[in-house]
Order: structure tokens, then sequence, then C-alpha cells
């Protein structure tokens, strides 16, 4: 059986913003594109170890994932652990998770008592059938900035030459107060969206925990349906602002409203 091994990047930005940025289990698990039960399993570990944020100098990376990642001990299957249907059907609303991956991650954190993937299924939808599907979203005052370049551009004219340069619109947007920053730039460029981050923290006079920005370059550096890569600047700055970052999912306007 092939199970999901997560990269010691994830294992740090997971304890990350745990202990340092605060987040809840369900807010790291959006943040890192992994299921609220596998956060919750290096969460735990991590709890038992006295492992907190930042890691403790002496540890080296091989110790932290032999303590978060501990290899499988072969033992006798005992009754099976009932998966978290209501979890992982909020987790099949995300683009690109599948009912697969989420018994792959549901086998992890139960070595010795899992579900086989076909009894895991059938047990699924059959749990489908009986609920009402419905999602709805809710905003916290200060939780979240959702950042992106409007669509139609301004024209600068110079008043000397006549001429005509085109500016991009950046936009910030705090949740339940729509409270809105507005400015002009040059370009959409790593520089200029970095600058309009910095401008808007200084004039909201504070910091959300949560940044949402669209899939542009600057932003996103590889768009991909499990794991998306966030730009290595971008993720510097939310490092130093105590932010986290959370995409949007592409073709998904309710995941910026």
């Amino acid at each position: 059986m092939t199970t999901k091994r997560v990269t010691m990047l994830k294992l740090k930005e997971i304890l990350r913003l745990k202990y340092a940025a605060n987040l809840s289990q369900r807010q790291i698990a959006s943040c890192v594109n992994l299921s609220l039960g596998v956060v919750s399993k290096y969460l735990q570990r991590a709890d038992a170890a006295g492992i907190g944020w930042p890691v403790p100098a002496s540890m080296t990376d091989k110790e932290l994932k032999q303590t978060l990642q501990p290899k499988r001990k072969t033992t006798v299957l005992r009754a099976a652990v009932a998966p978290d249907f209501p979890m992982m059907a909020q987790e099949l609303t995300r683009k690109g998770m599948t009912r697969r991956l989420l018994w792959e991650e549901y086998a992890e954190a139960n070595p010795d008592n899992y579900y086989s993937y076909s009894h895991f299924t059938v047990l699924f939808k059959g749990w489908r059938k009986t609920q009402q599907l419905s999602m709805r979203q809710q905003h916290y005052v200060g939780e979240k900035l959702w950042v992106d370049y409007c669509g139609p551009t301004l024209c600068v004219v110079n008043p000397d030459t006549g001429e005509i340069r085109e500016a991009q619109v950046f936009v910030a947007v705090l949740g339940v107060s729509s409270y809105t920053f507005a400015e002009a730039t040059w370009s959409q460029s790593l520089p200029d969206w970095i600058g309009s981050h910095i401008r808007a923290f200084e004039f909201y006079g504070g910091l959300p925990k949560i940044v949402v920005p669209d899939n542009l370059k600057s932003a996103v550096t590889r768009a991909c349906r499990y794991d998306p890569d966030i730009n290595p600047t971008y993720q510097q700055m939310a490092e130093y602002y105590g932010v986290s970052i959370l995409p949007a999912r592409p073709y998904k306007p309710k995941d910026k409203t």
C-alpha cells in the first residue's frame, strides 16, 4: 500500500502555524493542503515529544522526521476505526481531493486497524445517502484578508509629455467589514506585489491571521492539483509578519467571498 509522506518543509510549517500563528487545526490543514486527521496526528506527536516552535536547535531534521513520522510496525489488525465521514465530505470540496487520497490518509493515521479501500468506499457512499449536503462559509473579524488585482487597469497620463501608461490596481479587502485598501502600481511583479501587501498592512494598522491571494505567479510559483507551491519570497514575507498564506482555488469564486 502506498501512503502519502509529508515533506520536512510542511512538517515545520504545521508547527509554525500552530505555535507561532496560533491557527486552528482546520485552518492549518487548509494552509498546508493536508487532511485534518493528518495535521492532528502530527501535532499530537509533537505535543507528546515536547516539540513546539521554533524547533529546538539541537534537533536535526532527521530526528524531527523520526519523531513525527515514525516507521510503521507490523502488528495484527484489530477492529477498524470508523472514518470521520463529515470531515472527509468537507475535504472533498477542495479541488484535487479524492476519496483515494482521503482513504490513504485515514489508513496512515490508523495503520493497525483500518478498513480496506473497497469497504471504505461502500461505507462512505452509504453515509452520504443519509446526508443533506450543504456548505456555508463563516467569516470572523480580522481573520482573513483577500488580495488580488482587479481586472481593469488605470490609464496614467504624463502631464509633461502626454505619454500614457497603464497601471495595475491592487485591492485588499477584510472579511466581515469589507474594509478595502486599493492602490495603483506599474506592474504585477513580485516587488510591487510584496510592496502593496506591506502598505495594506500599514493602512489597516494591524495584521490578519490569513491572507487569501489569487493564483497569480507572484503568489504561487507552481499550480498543482494537490499541493500548490507558494513563491519563496512571498512565503518569507508571511513568516516575517507572522501571517499565513491560503491561496484561493482556481475557478472557485466563492473562495474569494
